[in-house]
């Protein structure tokens, strides 16, 4: 019964810690890139980028689209508009008057004086009017409106190339936490095997000083090498949860959670997959083809403005009822409702802008000239990074094979200064000597592995395969 207590308790403790969202994460560093390219705002920013473009795009083919919309109106007259008729109705008088012969008391024909024309006022129409109907409406050709759409996989395209830019830049940053968090856990691992032989060094020398076979300056120049190295030791796991807590934040996970790397870091792994880095081409990299899509647009938007000359051409058709009354009554559907219906088409000819739209097509080809020179100077930058880099890799590795030689020789050397220390044939101050050279050989060669895993990934960077 106690172990089955024991056991809830600890079962309890488990999905208390669940409860809390804390999460372990086993990660290599390719599920590592994996995840922040899942996790980080920038990638999610740009994918929500892509999704505006795509719904953008399709507001624009809509546009393309019959359109119907549908009005209801009513308004009320409290003084209803004069109108001023001319005076057509003396003129018709005097005319009677002069056909039938009338005179006037002199004799005279009765004729309409001479003056100004007369006018008088009349109203028309009732207080209250309403009206309901609907318009369809047609685009039958517009320019840049079918550009656009012509256009909307190139936007698309787009934004998906300022995404895989985006991608290459975080894996590349995940590639550098990860390895250099690794080479820190290697190194702290060398360093606490120093601190074993150091101690046991110790222990030794105080066993010969109490039988009198040693100095106690030799106790004190191994304890000073001793405390070097624990608080190098200490200075290195702080880097450690540094460089844990920073690649967390890299992976967009809760500080809180546990991460574990599961991915070793050796030459091999260094010297890994070189013959893929070859036959470069410059559409490989991210760079270039998204210059390759502003290109392509830019040549549209050109087309664009010279369609700009061709007429936009639209066609409709409205259909609507009308009431009218002294009285608001437009819910009473006994009441007759007067119909109209009208269809037309639009024809908008450009015929002088003064030169805007040559200056237009100018600017837009300006504009296009500007992103190819660009483009071939991104082909001259990418020609330096790829030779500098594959240089400074090229070192690296030379470097890393060297100190991997010097580590081992480092190491024979010491395994021979403590046998011949063991044998008494060795003094203390050459064991000391022998160790802190061991230690130098693999602080040397653990910074040249880092320099050799960051000059592979900068490579290969810039050879666009990462």
């Amino acid at each position: 019964m106690k172990h089955w207590r024991l056991g809830i308790v600890a079962v309890l403790v488990l999905t208390g810690q669940v409860s809390m969202g804390q999460k372990i994460y086993s990660l290599s560093v390719k599920q590592a890139a994996d995840l922040a390219l899942q996790n980080v705002t920038e990638i999610k920013n740009l994918q929500i980028d892509r999704e505006l473009q795509i719904s953008k795009n399709r507001e624009y083919i809509a546009q393309a689209f019959p359109q119907l919309s549908g009005t209801v109106s009513t308004q009320h007259f409290f003084s209803i508009p004069v109108t001023l008729l001319p005076d057509f109705i003396s003129p018709s008088v005097y005319q009677v008057l002069v056909d039938n012969g009338v005179r006037n008391g002199a004799g005279a024909p009765i004729i309409k004086p001479s003056g100004p024309p007369e006018f008088f006022p009349a109203q028309f129409g009732v207080p209250w009017q309403s009206s309901a109907g609907f318009t369809f409406q047609q685009l039958l050709f517009q320019p840049d409106l079918f550009i656009a759409i012509a256009a909307r996989k190139k936007a698309v395209d787009f934004t998906e190339a300022n995404l895989k830019i985006m991608e290459d830049s975080i894996k590349s940053n995940v590639y550098r936490s990860y390895y250099s968090v690794k080479i820190a856990e290697k190194r702290k691992q060398y360093l606490d095997e120093s601190i074993v032989r150091l101690r046991k060094l110790k222990s030794d020398q105080e066993k010969l000083y109490k039988n009198g076979f040693a100095e106690r300056l030799d106790i004190d120049k191994t304890q000073v090498s001793l405390n070097n190295l624990m608080s190098t030791t200490n200075q290195i796991e702080k880097l450690i949860e540094i460089g844990y807590a920073s690649l967390k934040f890299g992976l967009a996970i809760n500080q809180k959670d546990s991460l574990i790397l599961t991915d070793s870091l050796s030459e091999e792994e260094v010297k890994k997959d070189l013959l893929e880095l070859t036959n470069f081409q410059y559409t490989d990299r991210k760079e270039i083809q998204l210059l390759g899509v502003v290109k392509d647009l830019q040549g549209l938007d050109v087309k664009r403005n010279k369609l700009s000359y061709m007429p936009i051409i639209a066609t409709y058709w409205n259909y609507s009822r009308n009431a009218l009354g002294q009285e608001f009554n437009l819910f009473n559907f006994e009441k007759k409702w007067f119909k109209a219906s009208v269809w037309g088409i639009n024809m908008s000819v450009p015929i002088f802008d003064a030169g805007q739209k040559g200056e237009r097509i100018r600017q837009a080809k300006l504009n296009l000239q500007k992103t190819k020179n660009t483009e071939e100077n991104l082909k001259r930058a990418i020609d330096l990074q790829i030779n500098t880099s594959s240089i400074i890799f090229r070192n690296a590795l030379t470097t890393l094979d060297m100190q991997d030689q010097n580590l081992d020789l480092a190491q024979r050397v010491y395994a021979a200064t403590m046998k011949k220390y063991q044998q008494g044939l060795g003094s203390s101050f050459e064991l000391l000597q022998t160790e802190t050279d061991l230690e130098n050989a693999e602080a040397n060669f653990f910074q040249a592995l880092y320099d050799a895993i960051t000059a592979k990934i900068a490579y290969t960077k810039a050879l666009g395969k990462l």
